[in-house]
Order: C-alpha cells, then structure tokens, then sequence
C-alpha cells in the first residue's frame, strides 16, 4: 500500500512540476518584451564595461519590472541605423516581435560616415527624404542602394507596427562637447530628423539629445568630463546610469504610452 502511494504521490508531484514549467513557459511567452537597438552609446562591447565603457541600454532594466517586462538590449557598436539592418540585426528581432512589444530605439552616431569606404561603409544620406544612391558597398563586395537616415528609421517603425508592436525613437545622446559653458547638440541634424521621423510615422519620441545636454550644461564641463574617460562620445558607468535616468524619465513623460507602467514606482 505505502509502495502504490508513494509512486502515486511521485506521479502527482511529477504533473504538477511539469504543469508549473508550462505555465512559466506560457508566462514568460506572454509577457511584453522592450527591444533596444542602437549602437556604442547604447550597449559598448560586450555590455559589461569590461572598457570601463557603457551604453545606457545596458544599465535601462533595474528601472523597469523585469517580472513584468523582459528587457532585451540588441544595440552593438559601430552600427548606424543603415548597418543594423543590413547586417540582419534587425530581421532576427522582427522573426520575435509580437503585438504588445516595444522597441526603443537611438541611431545616429555612425550614420554620417561615407556611404562606400573601405573601412566600415556604414553611412547614410544625410535627412529624411526619399533620396537614394547606388554603391559599390566594399565590405559586402555587392552593389547596394543607399537611403536616407529618415528613411532607415521609418523602415523600423513602419515595421515594428506591422507586428503589433510600439516603437519608440530617441535623438542620439550628446557627445562632450563644449563651448562657452554650452554643449554642442544636434538641432540641425540627427536630432532634428529622429524627432521628424517619430511625427511623421506616429511613433513616440524622447528628445534624448537635447535632455542630456540640459543635463550637462547644470552640471558643468569639469563634472561631465569625469564621464567620459576615453573620448567625447562614450561614457563610463556613472554617466551611462545618468543617460539611462534620463530615458526613463523620457518614457514616464509620453502620452498614452504603455510602457511607463512597467516603470518601477
């Protein structure tokens, strides 16, 4: 008798386990994912700051509920918004994206590089306008057409919405950058596109570029240079968690935007 319900016991306990995995699986299925896509600024390295260099997506989830939400930083080095595409970066997100995802996205940093040099070939035409060039890409050794920086990122808001999902653009972060107590930003070039991009598409916008600066400018060239130990482009961890406030202050500040309610209060 112990023998038949102690097997019986095994067998219920089995189940139950087997059924909680499932439900976790299904669970974790179901909950929304944040996609975060960029480049250097955004996730530098391996995202460790093995270089003493950080990207603010790298330090973005212990603001969001990760019980709730999956964070998921796909930004890399060295790309432009033209690179994360081509390099099928971008695809491998769209086979995941479901409806309720979002996708929080910042290029710019590299897009003004030439369009066809044999170093990285990663520029883009400069605006948002529907102008293209035919190159001889030399990395890839294959003929390719060259869009506009408008054009690449309404390519992954237009896409990101076919899935159902809320994609949301942010300026490129401002390098260190000053003159007369004032930091050089990007009014006139990629800040200016990304906020026309989001307009034109409907997706929402964190003016990260002008932010940060607003930022840099209270704190003064002395204290922001302590977050820049390598160049003027990329920041250590102190300065990578104060550009990762600064977007979630961003995100808490969009109209009707789902997002802000996995916030942490």
């Amino acid at each position: 008798m112990k023998t038949k319900f102690s097997k019986y016991l095994k067998a219920v306990i089995l189940l139950l386990s087997v059924a909680g995995t499932m439900s976790f699986i299904i669970w974790q299925q179901q909950k929304p994912t944040l996609y975060i896509i960029g480049d250097s600024t955004v996730r530098n390295g391996d995202g460790k700051g093995t270089n003493q260099q950080w990207g603010w997506g790298s330090l973005l989830a212990p603001f969001f509920d990760t019980n709730a939400i999956s964070i998921r930083n796909h930004a890399i080095g060295g790309r432009s918004s033209r690179t994360f595409i081509n390099e099928g970066r971008w695809q491998r997100i769209l086979d995941e994206l479901k409806p309720g995802d979002f996708v929080l996205m910042q290029f710019g940093h590299n897009d003004a590089g030439p369009l066809d040099d044999t170093a990285r070939a990663r520029g883009t035409i400069r605006g948002i306008g529907e102008e293209s060039k035919d190159i001889y890409n030399p990395i890839t050794k294959k003929q390719e057409v060259v869009y506009t920086y408008g054009w690449y990122m309404r390519k992954y808001v237009n896409e990101a919405k076919a899935k159902g999902a809320i994609p949301i653009i942010c300026s490129p972060v401002p390098r260190n950058n000053f003159k007369d107590g004032k930091v050089s930003r990007a009014d006139d070039s990629y800040g200016k596109w990304a906020r026309e991009t989001a307009t034109s598409t409907g997706a929402y916008f964190i003016d990260l570029n002008n932010a940060i600066a607003d930022e840099y400018e209270k704190l003064g060239p002395d204290q922001v240079k302590t977050f820049f130990p390598a160049d003027h482009t990329h920041t250590n961890e102190a300065g990578a968690k104060l550009n990762a406030e600064i977007v979630v202050k961003g995100v808490q500040a969009l109209k009707d935007c789902e997002l802000k309610k996995y916030v942490k209060k």
